[in-house]
Parts: structure tokens; sequence; C-alpha cells
């Protein structure tokens, strides 16, 4: 059922996921209720933003090289 070859990628994703949500959802949320929208608050939103955007980038590209050799291992055994 299961192939042993397979290695599980478990929750690599999951801090990727959780530094979307900060950046598109958790950070414009705080800038809304807090009501201030100066240029420093605008502009700490962006930045906090941009900065989980590239982490959440990093560590999808960290995750995925993870990942990758065991489906090309796979694919090569069964040629």
């Amino acid at each position: 059922m299961f192939d042993t070859q397979q290695k599980s990628t478990g929750t690599g994703y999951t801090t990727t996921v959780t530094f979307l949500v900060l950046a598109f959802i958790f950070i414009p949320a705080a800038l809304m209720f807090s009501g201030h929208y100066g240029y420093v608050s605008v502009s700490l939103a962006v930045a906090g933003s941009a900065l989980c955007v590239g982490l959440a980038w990093m560590n999808w590209k960290k995750s995925s090289q993870l990942s990758m050799p065991s489906i090309e291992i796979q694919n090569a055994g069964t040629k």
C-alpha cells in the first residue's frame, strides 16, 4: 500500500502557510483595527508583509528541495 522509498513531507509547508497568512491577513487586519493610517504605520505594515512573504518563499524553497529527491529516486527506479 505505501512505498517505503517515499519520504513523508509531513508539515514542511505549515510554516510557509503561516507566514503567508500572517502577511496577507493578520498584518493588514492589525493595521485596519489600529486606526493609524500614517506613513509610518503603513510603511511598517508593508515592510512586515514583505518580510513574511520573503520568509515564506525561502521556507518553501527549502522544503521543496528536501522533498524533491524522494520523487526523483522513485521515478528513476520505475524506468
